[in-house]
C-alpha cells in the first residue's frame, strides 16, 4: 500500500469530485489534493466551503482549455468532470457535451502524459448500446421490469457484463464516454499512460443536485421533502423502469483502494455498480421516499418514452468482485436516508435550487 503525494481531481466541485476529494484528503492527509472545476453546474458552488475547510485547494478552470489547468506535476489525475445528462445535445447544440466530455478528456490525458501521472477515469454504464439492452427479453413484475436469463448471453437477471456487444448507438453522452475509454487505451498503448477506468452505475448520495435528467434519487428526495410533484415518464407511465445504484461513499472506498494499490489495478476497465441487490424502480423508490421522508406527493404519468431512455439497467460486477474484497455496502434505503438527512440539514440553501 502506498500513500499518494498529490492528486488533481477534475470536476472537483461537483457531486462525485468533491466527495472523492474530501474522502481522499481524510484518508491521505499529507497529500496535496487540488480540485479543478468551472462551476458550470448549479449548486456546485455550495461545495467550495467544504473543500476549503478540509484543506483541499480549489482552482476555477475548465478542462477544455489547457492553460486553465493548475501547475503540476501531480502523481494522480482523477477525471470526473463531465456533462452528465443523457439528454444533453438533443434539441440543442451538442457543442458543450462534445467539447467537455471528449475534448476535455483529451486535455486531461495530455496533462497526464506530460506529468507522467497515474490516471483514474470515471466512465458510465451508459456506454452500453441502447438497442442491445432494450431488445433483451424482459418480464413485468408487480413493481418493476426484470431481465430474463438466457444461457450464454451477456445480459441476465444479474445485469449486463463487460462481454456485451458494443456496436450500436448509446446516446451522445454515452458515446463521448465510450470514445474517451478508447482514447485512454490509445494513450496507454502509445505513450505508456498508466490508467484505471470505472464504468459506474447510477451514483447517488448527499450533495448531489438532482435534476429530471440526472440524479434521480436526489430529485425524488427533494420533491418529497419540499412537497413538489413528480412524474413517471415513459414505458407506460407505471414507474417500473429500473436502475442499479451506487452510494458515492462506496465508490470513494473503491477509489481509495485503487489509488493505494495502483500497480495491481493498472489497466482495469469494468463495471462498478450495485447490481440487482442495490437497485430500484421508480415505483419502488417512491415507496422508500414516502417511508423515509414521511410525505406523499402527486405523481403524474407520461406514456411516451424520452429519447435515449432505458427500461432497465443493472450492472453485473462479477469481474470486479473476482479481483477485490470491496463490495458496495449501502443499500437503497441507506442511500435515500443519507440524502434525506443532508437535505433536512441544509434546507434553506437547497430550497432555491429545487
Amino acid at each position: 500500500m502506498s500513500s499518494p503525494d498529490s492528486i488533481l481531481i477534475t470536476g472537483g466541485a461537483g457531486f462525485v469530485g468533491s466527495s472523492l476529494a474530501l474522502h481522499l484528503k481524510s484518508r491521505f492527509p499529507r497529500a496535496r489534493v487540488v480540485c479543478l472545476d468551472n462551476l458550470y453546474r448549479r449548486g456546485s458552488e455550495l461545495n467550495l466551503p467544504r473543500l476549503q475547510a478540509a484543506g483541499v485547494q480549489f482552482v476555477k478552470g475548465d478542462i477544455r482549455h489547457a492553460a486553465e489547468f493548475p501547475a503540476g506535476p501531480f502523481e494522480f489525475l482523477i477525471e470526473c468532470s463531465a456533462e452528465p445528462s443523457v439528454l444533453a445535445g438533443y434539441g440543442e447544440s451538442p457543442d458543450y457535451l462534445m467539447e467537455t466530455n471528449l475534448m476535455g478528456t483529451y486535455r486531461c490525458l495530455e496533462q497526464a502524459r506530460q506529468w507522467q501521472c497515474k490516471t483514474l477515469f470515471l466512465s458510465t454504464s451508459r456506454v452500453y448500446p441502447i438497442s442491445v439492452l432494450e431488445q433483451h427479453p424482459w418480464t413485468e413484475q408487480p413493481t418493476r421490469f426484470a431481465w430474463e436469463t438466457i444461457p450464454g448471453a451477456a445480459i441476465s437477471e444479474q445485469g449486463v457484463s463487460e462481454a456485451c456487444a458494443m456496436t450500436a448507438a448509446r446516446s451522445l453522452y454515452g458515446w463521448t464516454k465510450f470514445a474517451s475509454e478508447s482514447l485512454i487505451e490509445e494513450y496507454r498503448s502509445g505513450f505508456g499512460l498508466r490508467a484505471i477506468t470505472n464504468r459506474c452505475s447510477v451514483i447517488a448520495g448527499p450533495w448531489q443536485m438532482g435534476k429530471v435528467d440526472q440524479g434521480v434519487v436526489a430529485l425524488w428526495v427533494f420533491r418529497h421533502f419540499f412537497g413538489k410533484p413528480l412524474k413517471y415518464i415513459g414505458y407506460g407511465g407505471t414507474g417500473k423502469q429500473v436502475r442499479d445504484l451506487l452510494h458515492v461513499a462506496d465508490l470513494c472506498d473503491l477509489v481509495e483502494e485503487q489509488i493505494a494499490y495502483f500497480d495491481t489495478w493498472e489497466g482495469w476497465l469494468g463495471n462498478v455498480g450495485g447490481g440487482r441487490e442495490i437497485s430500484a424502480s421508480l415505483q419502488e423508490l417512491t415507496g422508500i421516499c414516502q417511508r423515509v421522508v414521511g410525505r406523499t406527493v402527486p405523481i403524474a404519468a407520461e406514456m411516451e418514452n424520452r429519447q435515449a431512455d432505458l427500461r432497465l439497467f443493472l450492472a453485473d460486477s462479477s469481474k470486479l468482485f473476482s479481483r477485490t474484497l470491496w463490495r458496495p455496502k449501502r443499500n437503497v434505503e441507506k442511500i435515500v436516508a443519507d440524502v434525506f438527512e443532508w437535505v433536512r440539514a441544509n434546507e434553506s440553501e437547497l430550497r432555491p435550487l429545487v
